[in-house]
């Protein structure tokens, strides 16, 4: 199943891998990596943003950003490509909204919806649960794909960024 266009992939990280500078140049490594996959193309990259930790937590300022690309992946191998990424800058889940060193979200593969999680496999929610709440996930969304509605709720992504909580502390980033 050939696709592309409307694959969206949440970018970010508050703490440097091993061997770079910071969590941008961390980032960029990664989606160097992302585009010399064969079955990957990146389409474009949003506006990288500095956005404070959600929950709010005492560990250091995001970076963020959203990738639009294309595969011939299903979203399951999609995520665990992204994983597997993830793996390689030393990424460990031990416990949730954790600092770290690399952190890529599959938000929305065209429109699909799916609740399944399977213990054997890995099978992606789509679109992801909570990007409709996030700041770090939403303003770069809104940089690539402006009319952009969420697959479920059919609400405009202008919307879902005027119902934000005006706590969610997000920046321009300058590297």
């Amino acid at each position: 199943m050939a696709v592309g266009g409307d694959i969206f992939i949440g970018i970010g990280a508050n703490l440097p891998a091993v061997g770079y500078q910071d969590a941008y140049q961390t980032c960029l490594a990664a989606i160097q990596i992302i585009t010399q996959k064969s079955h990957l193309r990146l389409i474009n990259c949003s506006p990288w943003y500095a956005t404070a930790p959600v929950p709010a937590a005492d560990q250091p300022w995001f970076v963020n950003a959203v990738l639009s690309v294309a595969t011939e992946l299903t979203p399951a191998a999609l995520l665990q490509e992204l994983h597997a990424v993830e793996d390689l800058f030393g990424r460990r889940r031990q416990k949730r909204n954790e600092a770290r060193v690399l952190d890529l979200d599959l938000l929305d593969f065209q429109g699909a919806l799916s609740d399944c999680k399977n213990a054997a496999a890995v099978h992606p929610i789509l679109p992801h649960p909570r990007l409709h709440e996030r700041a770090f996930v939403l303003y770069p969304l809104r940089d690539l794909s402006p009319h952009w509605q969420h697959p479920r709720s059919g609400r405009a992504i202008a919307a879902l960024i005027a119902d934000l909580s005006s706590d969610q502390l997000i920046l321009a980033y300058q590297p």
